[in-house]
């Protein structure tokens, strides 16, 4: 062994032709990492609102975002739509592509009840009947519904 190769197999007849796979694996869980974080953050971003807060609730996951902002400006996956009814040809459009599509409904706390039952009355003409309304948790020390 004295004074042989480093990178030769153990015949020594020839060079080593194994592929050491540890810097591999290190590769794709880094890489795996960072699809994992990114994923997160493209998913998240989206229109800014102040969210009601309630005490009970869990994650839904959706390919449908409707959301109203503090401005009563209405968005469908972060894009803006100036009437309802382009809106809900928008959402009839995504739809018909998928029969089984859940939808997400965010309102800034500002924007009056009225404007969000109109938004669900749209969500439900377009065809999507599963849908979802969101809000923010209570703080730990609240009791019962946050006031405005």
């Amino acid at each position: 062994m004295a004074g042989s190769s480093l990178y030769q197999d153990e015949e020594g007849q020839g060079a080593i032709s194994d592929i050491n796979v540890t810097p591999l694996v290190d590769v794709v869980l880094v890489l795996l990492i960072i699809f994992m974080v990114t994923a997160k953050l493209i998913v998240a971003r989206g229109i800014q609102v102040d969210s009601p807060k309630t005490a009970s609730g869990e994650e839904v996951k959706s390919t449908l975002q409707v959301t109203i902002d503090r401005d009563r400006i209405l968005y469908v996956n972060g894009d803006r739509y100036d009437s309802v009814e382009s809106a809900q040809a928008r959402v009839e459009e995504m739809h018909a592509q998928d029969a089984e599509l859940k939808a997400i409904i965010s309102a800034d706390r500002a924007v009056p009840h009225g404007d969000v039952m109109r938004v669900i009355d749209f969500v439900k003409l377009a065809g999507v009947t599963k849908f979802a309304l969101t809000s923010d948790p209570l703080d730990s020390g609240g009791q019962g519904a946050a006031g405005p």
